[in-house]
Order: structure tokens, then sequence, then C-alpha cells
């Protein structure tokens, strides 16, 4: 084992202990002295091969890093609202929800908990392998460069999760995060926010190892006229450490390695009701940018959860969810073969494979005793083949692309024996495996003036969850019932928008855009206390999207609005015609920053979601909610700044649950204050 005699002192602790690991360097960085003894310049840069022509024929928008890190609650989460149209199942960030129900999703497609838009992390798929959420609460903002969300679309790779379009969340290199960073905050509760990391040069590349520690005794989500004995806080206690390389193999190939472990844990409503997940991921990742350009990725996650579900009448447990572990692996290869200066062409493949089961006892809320104990699970996989074009005809550029997807839903199986062991029910499910294809391509107009002209059309498709396939859940007094006969989602869409980009100091762009899901996967009521995931026939969502941003010497602007349209569809039943569950018609946020000086910022977020329903029959209203964030940074030195964050500033009640009456609240208004280090 040896390392370079130029790395820095510190780095040595860092650089053997990823050597053990069998971690080679990976981050992202240009050495001017890295190159070959004919000094020839070796860049590394820790990211995947560069977006392709067509790519902004696609309705997409980028945040910034700053952006990232100056969101008042410090969670991922809030930074990627920032762009209208994003949400989760609820309106309670990673600190306060079940984390069952983050599953993110855009343009108003959701029909329940689960994910439908592909959230990655340096290309790797960020999904929980049962459960299908995202793990927010492990996604560190400052441990990023940049997140692009596409609505809609698709994508290449990966694809078939992609039905409502993707978010792709990169992380920043060695430079970009100095060589020592972190930052120690303190809000009014008495709760903590604690980070670090670790960056340097090591032999041509780089490595990066960074940690973080959220803690809380949290707030009440219970309204006070709703409070009982048993009423708790929402306190939060989670972890997560992330650890990159990036190493040249030559002049034009890199590899990049990432391992994430974390944990997180948290009560909700009742004492007694906590919530535990958990997750050790790797991946290593091949990039090639010499003239025949590749992407090779393989990753692996080993995730867990679980869960203790409290009587809301005599406070007891009723349920012991007490493991769900499960395993997601997968990979890509992707191909960019030169065909010419006029022609981008992407050839590849992709596999993904989830397996999970989860174990659960209930328990009789008046006696304490077992009532049955359950077994369930099963495995998914998908390997898809695609294949898209970009073509440049002076200012227009045309794209295509095709994916053919072979999915298969297997081994699947539910157990029941009650409190003395016996067996009650055993279900084994058929297998099932088919070929789905999907299909994307539209064209890009640049009209001069700043001006261009887009229009595009697609398809795609999502694999139902083991969760949604598998496993009931109870929120009292409702019980919602898995489905093993679910079949894939289908999605059908077409959008078309405008852009004004005269200059690198304004910006604007308006999407008109109309989606259907086929077979969307909904929890459908069947009566007053029992649900089942079922495919309905579509929701379909029609609407407009508005970004802009303007940039007046030290201030800006930058802004977001969603109008949508969306109604579930099933011929004779009693929600047709109505706007999914959890579904806004509006959604908006904007941003004023004012940076006077060098390191200075001072910025407010106005962010407004309209009125939702907890429900498919629009039993239960979520009123409209509209919350004032502020973010103030003021540097010390070269190294150190104080940081103030402000959260819901207004106090705005946030309905995040109304289930006949019974209510959860989001975040109040919370003051965060700190010391910031580098970043």
């Amino acid at each position: 084992m040896s390392f370079d005699p130029a790395l820095p002192r510190y780095m040595l602790p860092i650089a053997a202990t990823m050597a053990m690991l069998g971690l080679v360097p990976a981050s992202v960085q240009a050495r001017e002295d890295a190159g070959p003894e004919d000094g020839t310049v070796i860049v590394v840069t820790g990211q995947g091969l560069e977006e392709t022509p067509a790519a902004p024929a696609y309705d997409s928008v980028v945040i910034e890093r700053e952006a990232l890190t100056s969101a008042a609650s410090g969670r991922i989460e809030d930074a990627l609202a920032s762009v209208a149209g994003f949400q989760q199942f609820r309106r309670s960030d990673s600190r306060s929800s079940n984390p069952s129900a983050q599953g993110a999703t855009l343009r108003a497609l959701g029909g329940n908990a689960t994910s439908r838009a592909l959230v990655t992390l340096d290309g790797v798929p960020m999904s929980d392998p049962f459960f299908g959420y995202v793990p927010f609460a492990a996604i560190a903002p400052e441990r990023l460069s940049s997140a692009r969300i596409t609505r809609g679309g698709g994508s290449g790779p990966f694809g078939a999760g992609a039905l409502a379009g993707t978010i792709e969340l990169e992380s920043a290199d060695a430079a970009t995060l100095g060589g020592f960073g972190g930052s120690l905050l303190v809000n009014d509760r008495g709760e903590t926010e604690a980070s670090a990391t670790l960056a340097g040069d090591l032999g041509g590349g780089f490595a990066a190892i960074s940690g973080r520690w959220d803690r809380g005794q949290g707030f009440f989500t219970t309204p006070h006229d709703q409070r009982v004995a048993a009423s708790a806080r929402a306190a939060y206690d989670s972890w997560s450490v992330q650890a990159r390389a990036v190493a040249p193999l030559g002049e034009t190939v890199e590899l990049q390695v990432r391992g994430l472990a974390y944990h997180d844990r948290r009560t909700l409503r009742f004492d007694g009701a906590d919530s535990t997940s958990e997750a050790q991921d790797a991946s290593v990742r091949l990039v090639g940018r010499g003239k025949w350009q590749f992407d090779a990725l393989a990753y692996l996650q080993a995730r867990n959860f679980s869960n203790v579900v409290i009587s809301s009448t005599r406070f007891v447990p009723v349920l012991g969810q007490r493991n769900t572990p499960s395993t997601g692996l997968g990979g890509k290869f992707e191909l960019r073969p030169p065909v010419g200066e006029a022609h981008v062409l992407r050839l590849g493949i992709d596999y993904r494979r989830s397996d999970g089961e989860l174990f659960e006892t209930a328990i009789s809320a008046f006696s304490g005793n077992v009532t049955a104990r359950r077994n369930a699970g099963g495995t998914n996989t998908d390997f898809g083949l695609f294949i898209e074009d970009d073509w440049r005809l002076g200012r227009l550029t045309l794209t295509a692309g095709a994916r053919a997807d072979r999915f298969a839903i297997g081994d699947g199986f539910y157990v029941e024996r009650d409190g003395a062991g016996t067996l009650v029910r055993d279900d084994g499910f058929a297998d099932r495996s088919g070929w789905d294809a999907s299909f994307r391509g539209g064209a890009l107009f640049d009209a001069g003036g700043g001006i261009s002209l887009r229009a595009v059309a697609y398809t795609g498709l999502r694999l139902p969850t083991l969760n949604e396939l598998y496993r009931p859940f109870v929120v009292f007094p409702v019980t919602t019932n898995a489905n093993a006969a679910l079949a894939n989602e289908q999605l059908e869409g077409i959008e078309a928008g405008i852009g004004f980009d005269p200059s690198p100091d304004i910006r604007f762009s308006l999407t008109a855009f109309d989606n259907r899901v086929k077979g969307a996967i909904a929890n459908v009521t069947l009566d007053a206390v029992t649900r089942q995931r079922q495919n309905i026939d579509a929701i379909r969502s029609r609407g407009l999207e508005a970004e802009g941003g303007l940039r007046l010497g030290a201030f800006s602007l930058d802004g977001s609005l969603a109008y949508t349209d969306a109604e579930a569809r099933q011929a004779g039943a009693a929600f047709d015609g109505l706007r999914p569950a959890q579904t806004p018609k509006w959604s908006g946020s904007a941003t004023i920053a004012f940076r006077p000086a060098q390191g200075w910022l001072a910025s407010a977020t106005l962010r407004h979601t309209g009125t939702q329903f907890e429900d498919d029959l629009e039993s239960d209203i979520l009123p409209a909610a509209t919350t004032l964030d502020a973010f103030l940074r003021i540097p010390l030195d070269d190294k150190f700044s104080l940081v103030f964050r402000g959260e819901n500033l207004t106090d705005e009640a946030i309905v995040t649950r109304n289930q006949g009456g019974s209510i959860d609240l989001g975040v109040p208004r919370t003051l965060w204050a700190g010391l910031r280090i580098g970043l």
C-alpha cells in the first residue's frame, strides 16, 4: 500500500481507510500536475458523461449548489421543492413523516406514497427496494454540486422508474468541497444539525468523506386541542456517512467509487410510535471520455425498515413491523460511438433487481396478546435495452429514443399465523413476466435572440413495488390492503414549451403538458375503514409550468409556478373525475436573494401549496398553505461564517394529514443559528 508523497498529512488516515475498504480515489478535480510524463493533462470530473444536445428539449431545471445549501430547513427535499411540480406524498419533511410515505413525484402524477420520479445520486437509483420511498434524510445537500429535475419524458438508463420524470443529484468534487468544511447549528427547540467534510487530492484524483448528524425532540404534530397524555413530539435522530473517490485510469477513463451508510430513527404522534430505517449502499463507476465514450455503473444496496403502530384510542402498540430487509442491485452500460459531429448516439443496457420481505406482529389493543404474525415478500427485476439519437441540423435539434424492458414479478408470498402459531393463510402468487416498450422524441429550435422552442412526446412505465404488491398497512382506523395482481403503470405524454434567455442575467420558460398514466396504482376506498391498492383506468394531468430568474447586480429573483388540472378516471367509480389524493392544483415558489459582498448571502423564500385532499373521494381537506423561509450567511473571515435560518416564519398551520378530522401538522416557526466552516 502506497500513497502519493504529495498527499496532505490530514488525508493520510482517510486514504488508508479507503484503501483498506477497497475504495480507490473518487470525487472530482482537475490536476494539472497529474498527467503522464509527456505532459498530457488528465482531468477527472467525478460525474457521468455530458448531457446530450437534445436534453434542453425536455422540461428540466437545474438547482445549483448555493440554492441546495441555503434551504432554511437544511433538508434536500425542501431545496427540491423550489421547483414547482415536485412533491412528496405528504407535506411533512424527513424529520416528521413516516419514511415509507416519502415518495417523490412530479406533475401531480401520484396516487399513493410510492415514487413515480426516478431519483439518482451519481447515477445510482436511490429509491428503497421494498417500499419505493426516497431516503431524503440520508442525502445531505452540502455533499452535492447540483440537482437536475426533468419533469416528464423519462430517461434512457433506468427509464422504467422515471414515470413522472427524473431528479439527478450529483456529488460535489474535492475542489468544490475544499480541504475541510463543516457546520454546527442549533434551533430554538434545542435541536442540532452537525456536518463535516474532509476532501483532498489523492494520487491523480481525489477523495472525500463526509458525515452528518441531525437530532432533536421535534414538535407536536398533533394540534393542541387533539393531544392526549400519550401524544409525543416528532423526535428524530439520524446520521449518514458518505465516502467517495475518483481516480484516472489513463488519459480518458476515470474510476468512481462511492459508499453510503445511514441510520434514521423517528417518533410520530404517540409515545412508542417509532420507525427506523438504515442502509449500506456501494457503487462503482467507470466513465470513458475518449473517442468511444462509455459509462459503466454497478451498485448494491442493503436496506431495512421497522415501524411500531400505536392505537389512537387505547395508545398501546397494535402492530410491530419489526423487520423489513431488502436488497437492491443493478447497473448499466451506456456507449456513445463516434458517429459524426451532427449526431450523438446512445446505446445501452440496464438492470435492476429488488427483493425483500416483511416480518410483522399484530397485537390486541385490549389484551396485549399477539393476534397474528405475518411474513410477505417477493422479487422484482427489470432488464432494459435503450437507444437514443440526437441529430443537429443547424438551429434545429431532433431527438428520438426507444426502450425495451423485460420485467419479472416473482417469488411473491404472504404467510400469516395466529398468536398460537397456527397457520391461517399461506398464499403463493404466480410469477409474471413480459416485455414493455417505451419511446420518446421531439425537437428543439433555436429561434435566435435567446428564444428557443421545443416540443416532445413520450411514453414510460413503472413496475409496482414489493410494498404495493404484498404489504397491507394501517393508519387507524383505515386499513389499506395490498394487491399481488397489480399491473405495470403506463405513461403517455406530450408537451411544448418556449424559453427566453437573452443574457446570463435573464431566463424564463413556459411549458404546457398533457400526461396520462394508464393503470395508475391508487389507494381505492372500499368502505369507511378499508382501502386497497388497485390499478385504476388512468390519472390524467394537464397544466402549465413557468420558471424564471432575474439578476440585477447583487440582487436575484428566482421563481417557479405550476398549475395542474389532474383527475382520476375509473368508469362508474365514486372517485371518477375527482382529483387524486394529495394533489394540489397550484404550487409555487419564489426566492429573492441579496449578495452585498463576497461570502454574504441573505435570501427569503415564499412558497405556496394549494388545497389538497387526503383521500380519493375528496372527503377530508388539506387547506392551502403559504410559508415564508429565510437564510442569512455572514462571513467572519475567508473560512468561517455565521449562519441564521428561519423556517415557516409566519407560523402557518400546515395540515399534513386529515383522517376524518384527526389532524397532523407540519413544521411550525423554527429559528436556527450556528457556525459554518468552508462549504
